[in-house]
């Protein structure tokens, strides 16, 4: 049997670029295949700047926490690519197994015979060939960039479509136009299904209903058919059935209530509160509580790099990565220093393809100091005294250093009292914390 990792390399060579938007080639493969994207379960399509996998991590939660058994499919992976594919299961989901990752990809390379298509695509297919084969009440398909060109967009009768909060980013794909990415994001929309919209600018909402109207799919929008916040240490959520009090989701933040309003707004819309299969709000709850997302304002309380952190420091992960994700963590960082002030630190790495002057602005007048490092898993990282070099632009000391384990010790050389650390970002910065202290994704 091939290993996993050469198979990947393989995939990767297919097409000279990684990203490549257009529907033509996933469509001819899965015609190859006999159209597992028409025999999924039920589909619930998810798309959006920040927040999507939050949303998909809530749905999911909720669901099992019902009995439901739902197949989850988003990108990327931190630790390892059975990540992006958890097959839905009695009793909770599992991520694909190797053997039968290994022996889908086979059969999807085949099915190709060698011609051009992405690493997205082609891996999309994989994942449809899976979850078609295996029975599951749902499927959580989380769109991988833009929407009306995603690869995951040949899904033509989802049950609804879910657009999370909608920003800038991958400008070199979408344009730096507002108006027009959310545009591409809304091509997930189909006549008949229920369109789930999650806190937006103005202008994104006003483009949102253009579209939905064009798609024919109904509204159902954040503060207006339905509302979210916190209270008194609740989540207390409202549409036109009614308010329900909740206990507040295990992930940390105001976005984290937000991305759990998105979720529960979706099952209402779908009418799972509702009997005879009602979701009760005792389940509900039970979801949030459970919900496991890493490296989204995950705090780290063991392993190798929280022992090498100063003595009483907190370590703090998240892989937000844009400038709309930059001010969410700034402003959760904020909560946290009005709660229990601690000098803040951050260690970031970051993609080239980024905005880290953007990203680092909300962190001007809140962290004392960067320490910025290398991507090692990915070639386009920003070199570190490069990163810097934009971190001081925002407004913020900065210093360069091989890894966060130096970094760390440059932290600890610096003295004063126990800090909080923001290791931030980047997902494959994130990824390579996880593998190297763990815990890892499940």
């Amino acid at each position: 049997m091939p290993a996993l990792d050469d198979l990947l390399e393989a995939l990767l060579a297919l097409h000279p670029k990684r990203i490549d938007l257009s529907l033509g080639r996933i469509e001819r493969l899965l015609a190859a295949l006999g159209h597992p994207e028409k025999r999924l379960p039920p589909v619930i399509h998810v798309a959006g700047t920040n927040g999507k996998g939050s949303v998909v991590a809530f749905l999911r939660a909720i669901l099992e926490a019902s009995g439901r058994t739902a197949h989850v499919y988003t990108s990327p992976h931190l630790v390892r690519f059975n990540e992006r594919i958890r097959l839905g299961a009695e009793g909770g989901g599992r991520l694909v197994e190797t053997p039968a990752l290994i022996a889908a990809i086979e059969e999807v390379l085949e099915a190709n015979d060698n011609q051009p298509i992405t690493f997205f695509e082609i891996t999309t297919a994989v994942a449809f060939r899976l979850f078609a084969e295996h029975p599951a009440d749902f499927s959580l398909i989380e769109v991988g960039l833009g929407g009306r060109y995603d690869a995951t967009n040949v899904i033509a009768d989802p049950l609804a479509a879910v657009l999370t909060s909608i920003s800038h980013d991958h400008a070199e794909f979408l344009g730096d136009d507002l108006a027009g990415i959310a545009s591409e994001k809304a091509g997930i929309m189909k006549p008949g299904a229920p369109a789930i919209v999650g806190p937006q600018d103005e202008h994104v909402m006003a483009m949102l209903a253009v579209e939905a109207e064009a798609a024919r799919a109904s509204l159902f929008r954040h503060n207006m058919e339905w509302g979210v916040h916190a209270e008194n240490a609740r989540l207390v959520y409202q549409d036109e059935r009614g308010l329900i009090d909740l206990p507040l989701p295990r992930l940390v933040g105001q976005h984290q209530i937000d991305n759990a309003g998105t979720a529960i707004a979706t099952l209402r819309a779908l009418g799972l509160d509702l009997a005879p299969t009602r979701i009760d709000n005792e389940t509900m709850g039970r979801g949030l509580r459970q919900v496991r997302w890493p490296a989204r304002l995950q705090r780290l309380s063991e392993g190798p790099l929280v022992d090498a952190a100063p003595e009483g420091a907190e370590l703090w992960l998240d892989g937000g990565h844009n400038p709309a994700a930059g001010i969410v963590i700034a402003d959760e960082m904020a909560a946290l220093h009005d709660r229990v002030q601690k000098p803040l630190f951050l260690v970031a790495g970051m993609l080239t393809t980024k905005d880290p002057i953007g990203y680092f602005a909300s962190f001007e007048s809140l962290a004392q100091h960067v320490f910025t490092v290398p991507v090692q898993e990915s070639e386009a990282g920003f070199e570190p005294r490069e990163l810097a070099a934009a971190a001081n632009e925002a407004g913020l000391p900065a210093r360069a250093a091989a890894s966060v384990g130096e970094a760390l010790a440059f932290i600890e050389e610096m003295g004063g009292e126990p800090p909080r650390i923001l290791i931030c970002g980047s997902l494959y910065l994130a990824g390579e914390v996880l593998r190297e202290n763990g815990p890892l994704p499940e």
